[in-house]
C-alpha cells in the first residue's frame, strides 16, 4: 500500500511525464488557433498520463478519501495538481509552486460544452443529448416525415451520399432547411461521404419470383392472410399502394367487366404447380386487392384467371414481379475469389463429389486492396457474418478460404462491406466522387463527415477541399471505422483541432468487425476518454434501437444500449418504417437518464492507443522551467 509521500512522488511524476509530452510537441501545438491550443496540451498530457497503469495510485487515493482520477479526461494537470496540494496538506508539507494549468476543471467541460454547441448547436432544454437520424430515399418526397422527425426530436438530419445522387440529396436538405425545429431553428445537415468503402459487387439475379405468406398462429391457424395487390389499368401501375409491389394484370381475355360479382376468385397454378385461390378484398378503380389463407410463389408471366366458383370471367398474366437478388452461398472450407474487375460475379460449380471445379467470384470495390493485402491477413464479409483468410494474393484476383460462416452456409450478397483489418492501406478517404458530391452539396450541408479516413492527411485533405470550395465554416465529423483510424487517432484529433468545428463518429459497425467484437466496448471507451481530453464532441452511432425502428418494438439489450449513449454529445438513428417511433423513444430515454446519470470511478490500466504514436522530439528543456 503506497503511502501518502509515495502518492504524492507518483503525481509530481505523472506532472513531469505530461508535461514532457507537451514540449515535445511544441511546434504542433503552436500551429493551432489560439484557441484550440488548452485542448492540444490537454489532450498530449492525458497521452503522457495514460501510459502508466494508474489502478494501484487510484486505489489508494480512493482509500484516503481523494479523488481518484476517475474524471480527469478534460483537465488532466488541473486534477494532478488538486491531488498534490491535497496531499501535502496531510504530510504538512508547504504547497510546491504549480503554475495554473492550461484547463482548470470547469474550463475543460466548458470548452467540452462550448464545442459541441459549435459543432451541434445548442441542447434542447429538456436533454444536452442530441439526436442524428438517417434520410431514407423516400424522405426526398416527404416534407410531412420530415415534420414528424423533427416534432419527435431529431436534432441533425444525416444523408448518406453512398446511396441515391445529388438530385435527392438536394430535396432532402430543401425539405429539412423548410422544417423548423426546436426554438424555432431547423435542424443541421450531415453529408457522410461515401469515401473507399469496399463493398461486394454485382450477382446475377436468381429470377423473378414473389412469395406470399400469411402470418399464423402457435397451432397454424392463419392469423393475418397474406395480400397481393393488382393493377388492371392500361395507364402505368400506382406505387403508394398499402400492399407492395403492386404487379400487372396483362394480357386479358375477355376485357374485365365493368360490374364484378361477389365472391370473385384469383386462381394461379404456383411455381411448386400447386392451385391456390385468393379472395377479392376490395377494389379501387383499376387496383384489385386479394387474400391468400395458404403460401403462394408468383413467377413473371405466369397465367391466372378470375372467376365465380367454376365460371372464368377472364384470364390474363402476371408481371412486375420483382427480381430475387443474386446471392453466393458459403461454408466454412469453401474457396471465394474477390475479382478486382468489376463484372458481375457467380456461384461455384461443384463435381458429382462436392469438391468446387470452379470457385464462387464476386467483385470486390476496393481496387487498393489487391496490391496491399498479403496471404494470411483475415478478411471479413457483411459486417462480419463471413470470415476468411488469404490464401493468394495476385494483382486481379484474391483467392480466400471461408473460415467463419453459419452452420448451413451463410449468404452473401450485392453491396455487402468487405473489411481487411489486418491490411495497412495508403488509400485516400476522399476519393474523387467524394469531391464531386461535396461540390454538388457545399451550399446546402452544415456537416461533412468524412468515411473511412485512415490518417491524418485525411483530415487537411477534407480541410482543403472545404476551403477551395469556400466553406472552411462547415463542421467536419470524423468516423473512426477501421484499425488504421483507431490506432492513429490521437494524431488525427491533434489534426482535426486546427478546424474551428469538428466532432468525432464512433462507427461501432465496422469498428467492431476491424478490432474484433470482443475489442468494440473497449475500444468504444477509448475513444470517448480521447475525445473529452481534446475537447472534442463524440457522435454514438451504428444499430442504436435498430429493432425499434425496423419493428416497431424494441429489444432489451438495445435499450440499455440507448440509454449509454447518454455518454456521447449526439446519438445516430438508422432509418426504418418506425423510425418516428424510434426517435421518440430514444428522446425520452435520455431525457429520463439525464437527470439519473453521473459519472462513476474508472479504474485506469495503461491505455495501448495513447503509446508513443506521435511523431517526437526529444528537446532537452527543464521541466520545471516551462512555464506551467
Amino acid at each position: 500500500m503506497l503511502p501518502p509521500g509515495d502518492l504524492l512522488a507518483a503525481l509530481r511524476q505523472l506532472r513531469t511525464a505530461a508535461l514532457q509530452q507537451e514540449l515535445a510537441h511544441a511546434e504542433r501545438i503552436a500551429a493551432l488557433p489560439a484557441a484550440r491550443q488548452a485542448s492540444a496540451r490537454n489532450l498530449l498530457h492525458y497521452l503522457a498520463v495514460r501510459q502508466v497503469d494508474l489502478r494501484p495510485l487510484q486505489l489508494r487515493l480512493a482509500q484516503l478519501g481523494l479523488s481518484s482520477l476517475g474524471s480527469m479526461e478534460t483537465h488532466v494537470l488541473a486534477a494532478l495538481d488538486t491531488l498534490s496540494a491535497r496531499l501535502e496538506d496531510m504530510l504538512g508539507q508547504p504547497h510546491a509552486h504549480r503554475p495554473v494549468p492550461c484547463c482548470s476543471h470547469g474550463q475543460g467541460a466548458q470548452l467540452l460544452q462550448d464545442n459541441a454547441t459549435a459543432l451541434l448547436n445548442p441542447p434542447r432544454p429538456q436533454r444536452d443529448v442530441r439526436i442524428m437520424v438517417t434520410l431514407a430515399t423516400q424522405s426526398a418526397q416527404d416534407a410531412q416525415g420530415i415534420r414528424d422527425l423533427v416534432d419527435a426530436g431529431m436534432d441533425v438530419a444525416r444523408i448518406n451520399c453512398a446511396h441515391d445522387d445529388a438530385t435527392i440529396w438536394q430535396r432532402m436538405a430543401a425539405l429539412i432547411r423548410a422544417t423548423p425545429g426546436a426554438q424555432e431553428r431547423a435542424p443541421l445537415v450531415q453529408i457522410d461521404l461515401a469515401g473507399p468503402k469496399s463493398r461486394t459487387g454485382a450477382l446475377p439475379p436468381q429470377g423473378r419470383v414473389l412469395h406470399l405468406r400469411p402470418r399464423r398462429d402457435l397451432h397454424g391457424q392463419t392469423v393475418e392472410a397474406a395480400r397481393l395487390a393488382l393493377w388492371f389499368g392500361a395507364n402505368p401501375a400506382p406505387q403508394n399502394s398499402a400492399v407492395e409491389p403492386v404487379l400487372l394484370a396483362t394480357s386479358l381475355h375477355p376485357a374485365l367487366p365493368d360490374v364484378l360479382p361477389p365472391a370473385l376468385r384469383l386462381r394461379v397454378t404456383d411455381a411448386r404447380k400447386r392451385v391456390r385461390d385468393g379472395t377479392l378484398l376490395q377494389r379501387d378503380g383499376d387496383l384489385m386487392q386479394f387474400t391468400f389463407d395458404r403460401s403462394v410463389y408468383l413467377e413473371e408471366d405466369m397465367a391466372f384467371a378470375l372467376q365465380q366458383g367454376r365460371n372464368i370471367l377472364c384470364t390474363g398474366t402476371l408481371q412486375g414481379i420483382p427480381e430475387v437478388p443474386g446471392e453466393l452461398r458459403l461454408c466454412v472450407g469453401d474457396p471465394l475469389l474477390l475479382l478486382k474487375e468489376n463484372r458481375p460475379g457467380r456461384p461455384g460449380v461443384r463435381n458429382a463429389r462436392g469438391t468446387f471445379t470452379e470457385p464462387p467470384q464476386i467483385h470486390c470495390t476496393l481496387a487498393d486492396a489487391f496490391h496491399s493485402a498479403r496471404a494470411g491477413q483475415s478478411v471479413w464479409l457483411d459486417d462480419g457474418r463471413i470470415g476468411a483468410v488469404i490464401e493468394t494474393c495476385a494483382p486481379d484476383v484474391m483467392r480466400l478460404r471461408i473460415t467463419h460462416a453459419a452452420p448451413n452456409g451463410s449468404k452473401l450478397k450485392a453491396e455487402k462491406g468487405i473489411n481487411f483489418p489486418d491490411t495497412t492501406f495508403d488509400t485516400p478517404a476522399l476519393t474523387d466522387k467524394d469531391r464531386a458530391d461535396l461540390a454538388a452539396m457545399a451550399a446546402q450541408v452544415d456537416l461533412v463527415a468524412l468515411s473511412f479516413l485512415r490518417a491524418p492527411q485525411d483530415v487537411a485533405s477534407l480541410r482543403a477541399e472545404l476551403a477551395a470550395l469556400g466553406r472552411s465554416d462547415a463542421g467536419i465529423v470524423l468516423k473512426i471505422e477501421n484499425r488504421q483510424a483507431f490506432a492513429q487517432l490521437p494524431s488525427i484529433l491533434l489534426e482535426a483541432l486546427a478546424h474551428p468545428r469538428v466532432g468525432v463518429m464512433v462507427a461501432r459497425g465496422d469498428l467492431a468487425v476491424e478490432l474484433g467484437f470482443e475489442r468494440l466496448s473497449e475500444a468504444q471507451e477509448e475513444i470517448l476518454w480521447l475525445c473529452e481530453a481534446a475537447h472534442l464532441p463524440v457522435i454514438w452511432a451504428t444499430q442504436i434501437l435498430d429493432t425499434l425502428a425496423r419493428s416497431g418494438q424494441p429489444s432489451r439489450p438495445e435499450v440499455t444500449d440507448a440509454a449509454m449513449s447518454i455518454r456521447a454529445e449526439c446519438a445516430m438513428l438508422n432509418k426504418g418504417p418506425h423510425i418516428v417511433d424510434a426517435v421518440r423513444f430514444l428522446s425520452g430515454v435520455l431525457e429520463r437518464m439525464e437527470g439519473h446519470y453521473a459519472k462513476r470511478m474508472t479504474l485506469r490500466r495503461p491505455l495501448s492507443i495513447a503509446g508513443p504514436r506521435l511523431p517526437q522530439a526529444q528537446p532537452q528543456v527543464d521541466v520545471a522551467q516551462s512555464g506551467h
